[in-house]
């Protein structure tokens, strides 16, 4: 069965728009210099494992769009480029210190920001939201994974959240985020319209 997985690219070098306008829609994750994230791509990623693309260090990050691991790992070019920021001198193509994997974009979102990922208790477990997390890449767990695609992309959380989400400053506006993430989605558990209407959600 395919991992998902978690993994932060910075809009302001490689965001997902950049990746859409990409040969196959493909991109080599280079420029990884963190020892876990490494091993996370080099022992544990398979070709076919899903991706939550999502953009970090910018004004709104969050879940940018979904991808796919698209091959094995392999050595990360930028390693062995004296002119690249992420030059390692100790590595050799012989022996290679960095490695990295090929992504491809298979869809573009909603942005899902920290904030609607924190009002959801069925996340709370999520590795992105933890204090003192910093890793570039994060596994997912399955059942998170199928919350997030089928539930805030697919049904109706998802359907429904990006109007309400635009109602917060016009009705909550000394509302924190938050807060107000949190109470529509108690209003959506008690509402429960019937399966005729979900479907056409």
């Amino acid at each position: 069965m395919p991992r998902y997985w978690l993994m932060k690219s910075e809009p302001s070098v490689v965001g997902i728009d950049d990746v859409l306008a990409m040969p196959k829609r493909t991109v080599d994750w280079w420029g990884g210099r963190n020892y876990q994230a490494r091993n996370f791509m080099r022992d544990q990623m398979e070709v076919g494992d899903k991706v939550f693309f999502y953009h970090s260090s910018c004004a709104e990050p969050g879940i940018a769009g979904l991808a796919e691991v698209a091959t094995r790992a392999y050595p990360d070019r930028t390693q062995f480029d004296p002119e690249s920021h992420y030059y390692d001198p100790k590595s050799t193509p012989e022996n290679p210190r960095w490695m990295n994997v090929d992504v491809r974009i298979t869809k573009k979102t909603r942005l899902i920001g920290l904030a609607e990922l924190r009002a959801h208790p069925e996340l709370a477990s999520l590795r992105i939201l933890q204090k003192g997390n910093r890793l570039s890449i994060t596994p997912v767990d399955p059942a998170e994974g199928k919350f997030i695609t089928e539930k805030l992309l697919k049904g109706r959380v998802g359907c429904w959240l990006t109007w309400l989400w635009a109602l917060l400053p016009v009705f909550a506006p000394a509302c924190s985020a938050s807060a107000a993430a949190a109470s529509w989605c108690r209003f959506w558990r008690w509402y429960s319209p019937p399966s005729s209407l979900r479907r056409s959600m």
